[in-house]
């Protein structure tokens, strides 16, 4: 969940960021995924989002990754560009895009194709593109030296590289752009660059799977994609929906987007591969998802914003015993 909180507005993480992602492993969380962390300066969502573009912000994340680790959490982030859809004013702050003489920027794009009433961004160059197949691979490799064990591609919400996938913000015609191969290709690449320089990292992707617009991106072509990645490589798919277009209408409800998981899951038969997200918020519900073979986990967003200890709950529930932190023994269930 993005805190945009780098008050200095230079992507360095501090102490907001070290409470808020360490109180989560204190709270039994097995993975803490940092938020969406961006390649490079332009890449944020917000001018107050954090990143992984230098040496500065690999030592500030290092000391959050290595409290994590300590409170036995794995320590994962999630690696963003937000395109088109950066630049803009974070949530309690005002709406739209910030002005570059206050801070924002031009933004960039598969195409010159605005996001809602957003600033229009300008469309990449191919060796621009190409260029940020090696910002990813950079940042992850500061990512690994930071001590983080995991990464995650973020390539969902309407991000830049869903803004690639979909073929309705994507109108390019060189080898990033038209048929479904060339839409993916910056994904793909991203892959096969990390896996042949961390064979042995685990690799997380996160989709949309589906724009939920007429000719949009679809289930369809995130199982295509997604079998492709898999066969690059990547671990497991994390999978959401919708952000690419405004407008929209999304049927939310408990659990909303696990049928998407579900699906990509049974059609690439494997185990192991699928994690569902989306107004999962009860125990059981939670429980049930994963123990029925409907899906092989489930992530918390909101849910963990309102209760940071909602993994020790959930285990008294069901009866299992974990390691509570002995500074908070005396709150342990059913005392």
């Amino acid at each position: 969940m993005c805190q945009y909180s780098c008050e200095n507005q230079d992507g360095v993480p501090n102490n907001w960021h070290l409470v808020h992602l360490g109180t989560r492993a204190i709270g039994g969380v097995g993975l803490v995924m940092a938020e969406a962390t961006a390649v490079t300066p332009e890449g944020r969502i917000t001018p107050f989002c954090t990143g992984i573009w230098n040496d500065e912000q690999v030592g500030a994340w290092k000391e959050i990754v290595d409290f994590i680790e300590d409170k036995g959490s794995i320590p994962a982030i999630q690696l963003a560009h937000a395109g088109r859809k950066g630049s803009t004013h974070r949530p309690w702050s005002g709406n739209g895009t910030v002005d570059i003489s206050a801070g924002g920027w031009q933004t960039v794009s598969a195409s010159d194709i605005a996001f809602g009433e957003y600033d229009q961004p300008r469309e990449l160059s191919t060796d621009e593109v190409y260029q940020l197949i090696e910002d990813f691979l950079e940042a992850t490799m500061r990512a690994v030296s930071a001590g983080f064990k995991l990464v995650e591609i973020h390539a969902a919400h309407g991000y830049l590289i869903h803004q690639f996938l979909s073929p309705l913000s994507n109108k390019r015609t060189d080898e990033f752009g038209g048929s479904l191969e060339n839409r993916s290709r910056l994904l793909t690449e991203i892959i096969k660059r990390l896996r042949e320089s961390f064979p042995e990292l685990p690799l997380l992707v996160r989709f949309s799977a589906t724009d939920y617009a007429e000719s949009g991106w679809d289930l369809e072509q995130t199982i295509k994609v997604a079998t492709q990645c898999r066969e690059l490589g990547a671990d497991l798919f994390d999978i959401s929906s919708g952000g690419l277009v405004s407008g929209v209408k999304i049927p939310t409800g408990p659990s909303y987007q696990a049928h998407f998981a579900e699906e990509l899951k049974t059609s690439l038969g494997e185990n192991d591969v699928v994690s569902a997200v989306g107004q999962i918020t009860e125990v059981q519900q939670a429980n049930e998802l994963v123990a029925s073979g409907k899906v092989d986990a489930v992530m918390l967003g909101r849910q963990l914003l309102r209760d940071p200890y909602w993994a020790l709950r959930a285990a008294n529930e069901l009866e299992v015993e974990v390691n509570w932190p002995s500074q908070y023994l005396r709150g342990k269930f059913p005392n």
